[in-house]
C-alpha cells in the first residue's frame, strides 16, 4: 500500500522543513548522547530532507561516512556532504556496512513490515554500534488540541482523528513509540534507553498541521472522515493562529550491540 505521506507530494517540503525545526536539536542531543564524532559511519534512514544527515556529515568529518537513503531523494541536494543512495528499507538489500551509527525518525511507524526493517538495521551495525530510533506514539496523545474549549479545537480534534484513522488504514502503528524499547532489547541490543518529546505549541507545530491536512485532504474526504468544507475552515483557524496545536510525541529509544 501507498505511503499516506509521500515524498512526491508538495506539501512534503514543508513538512520537512517544519519537522527539522521542531525535532532536529533533539535528535542532534541524542547523536552527543550516543557518541557520534570524528571518523563514525552513519546510516540515516528514510532521510527525507537534509538537515540530519548534513549535521552527522559535519560531525564525523572527512574520515567518516554518512549515507542517506529514502525510497524518495529528491529533497536531498544535487551536491551534499553526503552520501545518497536512492532505497527501500522494506525490499532492496541492506547498503554495504557495516555502521557505527544507524538512525531512523519518523519512519518504521509507518510500515507493515516494521519487525524485519529494524532486524535489517540491527544486522547492519558493528559490534558495539548504536541503533537510535525515534518515531511518534499518536495513541499515547491523541489530540491536536489537548485544551478543547471551542468550535475551533473540536475541529482540529475531528480532523486529527481521520488522519487516525487513515493512518491506521495503512498499516501504521499508534502505539508504536512505547514499543521501541522492548522491541530493542528483544532484537538483542543491550543498554537500552529511551526518552520523549511533546512540542505543546509552536507555529512549526501549524505549519506542519496544515501541510499534513493538504496532503491527505483528497483522502479524508474520500473516505468520509471529514468533509471539504470543515478542511477548508481548519486550515483558515491555524493560518489566523487562534489554536493551539500540539503533536504526539516523539519517542527516541536506542541500544547498542553486543560486542
Amino acid at each position: 500500500m501507498d505511503y499516506l505521506l509521500s515524498n512526491r507530494q508538495i506539501e512534503a517540503g514543508e513538512r520537512f522543513e517544519a519537522i527539522a525545526e521542531l525535532f532536529d536539536a533533539w535528535t542532534f542531543r541524542h547523536f552527543d548522547d550516543v557518541g557520534v564524532t570524528t571518523g563514525r559511519r552513519c546510516w540515516e534512514v528514510g532521510a527525507g530532507g537534509p538537515t540530519v544527515p548534513t549535521w552527522l556529515a559535519r560531525r564525523v568529518g572527512p574520515d567518516g561516512r554518512v549515507l542517506a537513503t529514502d525510497i524518495d531523494v529528491s529533497w536531498l541536494p544535487a551536491d551534499p556532504p553526503f552520501e545518497v543512495a536512492r532505497h527501500d528499507i522494506v525490499r532492496d538489500a541492506p547498503p554495504a556496512g557495516p555502521f557505527d551509527v544507524v538512525h531512523a525518525r519518523l519512519v518504521l511507524v509507518h510500515l507493515a513490515d516494521r519487525d524485519r526493517v529494524l532486524r535489517t538495521m540491527v544486522d547492519s551495525l558493528r559490534p558495539g554500534g548504536v541503533l537510535l530510533v525515534e518515531d511518534a506514539d499518536p495513541a499515547l496523545q491523541p489530540l491536536a488540541c489537548p485544551d478543547e474549549h471551542g468550535p475551533d479545537e473540536r475541529l482540529a480534534n475531528h480532523v486529527r482523528r481521520g488522519f487516525r484513522a487513515l493512518l491506521a488504514e495503512r498499516g501504521a502503528d499508534l502505539a508504536y513509540g512505547r514499543r521501541l524499547p522492548r522491541l530493542l532489547r528483544e532484537a538483542g541490543l543491550t543498554d537500552v534507553r529511551a526518552d520523549a518529546f511533546s512540542p505543546i505549541v509552536s507555529p512549526a507545530c501549524g505549519v506542519l498541521e496544515a501541510a499534513t491536512i493538504r496532503q491527505v485532504r483528497d483522502k479524508l474526504v474520500a473516505g468520509g472522515q471529514v468533509t471539504a468544507d470543515e478542511i477548508d475552515r481548519l486550515l483558515d483557524v491555524i493560518a489566523a493562529g487562534r489554536i493551539d496545536l500540539t503533536l504526539a510525541p516523539l519517542i527516541s529509544a536506542w541500544g547498542v550491540k553486543p560486542e
